[in-house]
């Protein structure tokens, strides 16, 4: 039978069909049995097609994202196993990301090992030696940040030019899902009074889940994510992912030398652009260059977000708190938040647009840092909504201000240009 199903539309209309069963609660077993009977093989983009036609028929991204593991697990059996990868030079994104991963199994394997010879420990004690080797393998894993950071705001938002949402809604979701993980394991090992009992409990309960979680969205790259941006991406939209990258950082290794990206992709300095007309204000007139000038000096981040909710614009400071990287111009601003945001950005957002609020405000703890950030709504002189604004700050040094400063100081020295 499985030979009938050989059209691709026709392909990824059963596949949702069956896993539909999955989610309404059939047995796994029984779904792989009926899935390998029916269909000989689905690829990266079939898999991706039926996830966004499953939220676009009512199912919600946190209910496929709940399943995610549970039918990428019963997919298996049907991957399309691919003839020849594609060949990729040395320093490609990709390859630059699979280095990563390989890296990040690698400190995983050492994380597992660390693990099991906490659980050979007595109950009794408070093995500190043990704990303290446990926490210090887990810790490399948490520069995961910089490679979940490069494909949630490089590659899904050039998978969402080629009108592939998918990735952005589920698979973030996931990645939200191994970070907090990692953080709770991470947390729960510095507690310095836990017993070799409770320790065992903590490496099963929470150290073993969390590398699942990681190794489970290895997979999932490898097997259909990178993949399916082989296939859609061109060499300029990578090279836009390459140039942009460092913006984010690299997690536990850096590229290697080899691919290039084409010349018309890399950044070019904004001071050797065409000539652009200064800009008249009523207050006053800026050229290019002197606009430019003040949004870098400035002691914040500005990004501002059209009418139609697409960034429009980021400043590009020297000290950055959220990476920004350009790919985002015109993306949804919607998908540049991790899911479990969405709900606090479209109520500001819809409150702005329909003129019920204008200012909406949040103060976090981070790395040791204080960040305010605030939005604001854009109005034009009639009150038209034009847009939202945010604006980041980092607050740690002027909170511990005190007394007064009337003379003269300055705090570093700056050498001339």
């Amino acid at each position: 039978m499985s030979e009938l199903i050989n059209n691709q539309e026709l392909r990824i209309k059963t596949l949702k069909e069956v896993i539909l069963h999955l989610h309404a609660g059939e047995a796994p077993e029984a779904v792989r049995e009926r899935l390998k009977g029916i269909v000989s093989e689905v690829d990266a983009n079939e898999i991706a097609a039926m996830e966004q036609q499953l939220m676009a028929e009512g199912l919600s991204p946190e209910q496929v994202r709940s399943m995610c593991d549970l039918h990428a697990d019963v997919l298996k059996d049907v991957m399309a196993k691919p003839s020849a990868p594609p060949a990729l030079l040395p320093g490609h994104p990709v390859d630059t990301f699979q280095r990563e991963n390989r890296a990040l199994e690698q400190a995983a394997d050492l994380a597992r090992r660390r693990a099991a010879a906490c659980a050979a420990l007595p109950d009794s004690g408070t093995p500190a030696a043990e704990r303290l080797a446990l926490l210090e393998a887990l810790a490399p894993l948490m520069d995961v940040e910089k490679h979940y950071s490069r494909k949630e705001h490089l590659v899904f938002t050039i998978l969402e030019r080629h009108g592939n949402t998918g990735p952005s809604k589920v698979m973030w979701g996931k990645d939200d899902e191994v970070r907090a993980q990692l953080k709770g394991a991470m947390a729960g090992l510095r507690e310095e009074t836990l017993c070799g009992a409770e320790l065992k409990i903590l490496a099963a309960s929470a150290v073993a889940p969390a590398l699942d979680a990681l190794e489970s969205m290895i997979y999932k790259e490898e097997k259909i994510l990178f993949p399916m941006a082989l296939h859609l991406f061109t060499e300029e939209e990578w090279g836009e992912v390459f140039s942009q990258s460092q913006a984010y950082g690299w997690c536990l290794v850096a590229p290697a030398e080899g691919w290039r990206p084409p010349e018309s992709t890399l950044p070019q300095d904004p001071l050797h652009l065409p000539a652009a007309k200064a800009v008249q204000f009523p207050s006053g007139t800026l050229s290019f260059e002197q606009l430019l000038g003040i949004f870098n000096a400035l002691p914040v981040d500005l990004t501002f977000v059209d009418a139609q909710d697409r960034v429009g614009f980021f400043s590009e400071g020297p000290e950055r708190i959220f990476a920004r990287s350009r790919a985002i111009i015109g993306r949804d601003v919607q998908n540049c938040h991790p899911p479990k945001s969405m709900a606090i950005v479209e109520k500001i957002l819809a409150d702005f647009r329909e003129g019920r609020q204008s200012v909406a405000e949040f103060w976090i703890q981070m790395g040791g840092k204080f960040v305010h950030i605030r939005y604001f709504a854009v109005r034009n002189e009639a009150g038209e909504y034009l847009g939202t604004l945010e604006v980041t700050q980092e607050l740690s040094r002027l909170r511990a201000l005190s007394g007064e400063r009337r003379l003269l100081q300055y705090d570093e020295t700056v050498e001339a240009l």
